[in-house]
């Protein structure tokens, strides 16, 4: 089976950033009808941007290139499974689908498991071991789901 080329650019990407020492080894390639119109690698060691992940950098390209928030209709090919922040991401662009190379327990074996936030997301809000609270507007007076209602109705 000849492997396929979106992939081994992601490993690849993935590989070279390791190689270059800018972040951990993660590479994404996004794809609209056969086209890479974005690419990323995880930034986070060189930014100190938690957030700089591969596939939340291939997101920002690839968005770029379309000027458009919608990936709908795109392939995104990750070296490594998504974490739970990438892959909500992935879930606001629309993309039909998503490949990956590496599992969160090949992840797991090099001590970059994300399984605790997935199991952390799965509890209610007073069963995780981050405190989240709501806090009530007071001045309802400034409600911006209110004034985007208003605005965009």
């Amino acid at each position: 089976m000849k492997a396929n080329p979106f992939m081994q650019q992601a490993i690849e990407l993935a590989y070279d950033n390791t190689r270059k020492n800018q972040g951990k080894p993660f590479g994404a390639v996004i794809v609209k009808d056969g086209v890479v119109i974005g690419t990323g690698v995880n930034d986070v060691l060189a930014t100190h941007d938690v957030t700089a992940h591969a596939e939340m950098q291939a997101i920002r390209e690839a968005c770029k290139t379309l000027d458009n928030a919608s990936l709908e209709g795109c392939e995104i090919y990750a070296s490594g499974q998504p974490c739970p922040m990438c892959l909500a991401a992935i879930y606001w662009t629309g993309a039909k689908t998503v490949y990956y190379a590496y599992t969160e327990n090949d992840a797991a074996e090099v001590g970059m498991s994300t399984k605790h936030v997935y199991e952390q997301l799965a509890l209610p809000f007073d069963k995780q071991v981050l405190p989240i609270v709501r806090m009530k507007n007071e001045d309802e007076g400034i409600n911006p789901f209110a004034f985007w209602k208003q605005t965009r109705g």
